[in-house]
């Protein structure tokens, strides 16, 4: 059965041992990541003699056509370790791979190349990778997670910027932080070199996700929208943004000819009523001053004004 287990799963965790508070810790680990890996339990005449342990009980996880023991003094807790060492120490990334190993804290070297390109420089990022690996396991696991990727629109949608392939970069994921080559990668002595000037800070971490960073993501994801929506297909990226600015356009030249015929109007009837209150005092006078050389005429009285005297 364990054999069986080896062939159908590429990375597994099995406990070896009785009742212990290492047992608890482990079923409990379990239950939390049962849905990213594998977890199995044994007694110690199941696992293969090539298997070597020092005490028990141990928790062991098998990968990579070889196994590696927890060590609580140097791994820490049980739980941040399965979640470390639940990956393949060598992948072919994508995106949604990058986004799982941001809960590793690890950092992710990846050769960025285009596989369809069998020139010696693309291979041979790849081969040095690989190396790093496989080689120098012991002394980066616990803070590189290593790997290839097939192209570079994905990374330089991380970056917000184009990527010249190959090459290879270093990413944070858990921060979007990034390191760019601060050397020419020729053999493995170089990449080792790399690594261990990011590890001692000599390389400058690039991105982030500070607030500069984040206004910078929004422009860029907003452009390469719009430029994507116009190369997949130009008439539909005419209609989406070619009509909300025309329904606006419409709306803010209607809301200024409005505002320009109602000041007009008002103006106007400034204007108008001002004339008839200049005209007024002027027909009043008119009619209250004589004219020059004209006869003072008694006023007659009517008929009405009569009779009304003559009541009271």
């Amino acid at each position: 059965m364990f054999e069986h287990m080896q062939k159908r799963h590429r990375v597994f965790f099995v406990y070896i041992g009785g009742e212990s508070p290492l047992k608890e810790k482990y079923i409990d680990a379990a239950s939390e990541l049962i849905v990213y890996t594998y977890f199995f339990s044994a007694s110690e005449e199941v696992v293969p003699e090539y298997v070597t342990l020092k005490e028990m009980p141990a928790v062991l996880v098998f990968k990579d056509e070889t196994y590696f023991v927890y060590d609580e003094y140097e791994d820490g807790d049980l739980s941040s370790w399965i979640n470390r060492e639940r990956f393949q120490n060598y992948l072919t990334m994508d995106g949604f791979l990058l986004y799982e190993l941001g809960d590793t804290g690890k950092l992710v070297a990846i050769a960025v190349i285009d596989e369809k390109n069998t020139s010696i420089e693309h291979t041979r990022l790849k081969s040095i990778i690989q190396e790093v690996a496989r080689d120098y396991r012991d002394q980066f696991h616990r803070d590189f997670q290593f790997g290839h990727m097939d192209g570079n629109d994905y990374i330089n949608t991380l970056l917000m910027d184009e990527l010249k392939v190959p090459t290879v970069v270093v990413l944070n994921t858990s921060n979007q932080q990034y390191f760019l080559l601060d050397r020419q990668i020729k053999n493995t002595k170089d990449m080792v070199q790399f690594i261990n000037n990011i590890l001692d800070g000599t390389v400058e971490a690039q991105g982030g996700d500070s607030i500069l960073q984040r206004l910078k993501r929004i422009a860029f994801d907003a452009k390469s929208t719009i430029v994507s929506v116009f190369k997949s297909s130009p008439l539909m990226g005419c209609f989406l943004f070619g009509l909300p600015l025309g329904v606006i356009s419409i709306m803010c030249y209607g809301i200024y000819t409005a505002d320009t015929d109602g000041g007009y109007i008002e103006e106007r009837y400034e204007v108008s009523t001002s004339e008839v209150e200049s005209q007024e005092p002027t027909e009043e006078s008119k009619e209250q001053e004589p004219r020059s050389g004209d006869v003072l005429v008694p006023t007659v009285q009517g008929p009405k004004d009569v009779l009304e005297k003559k009541k009271d």
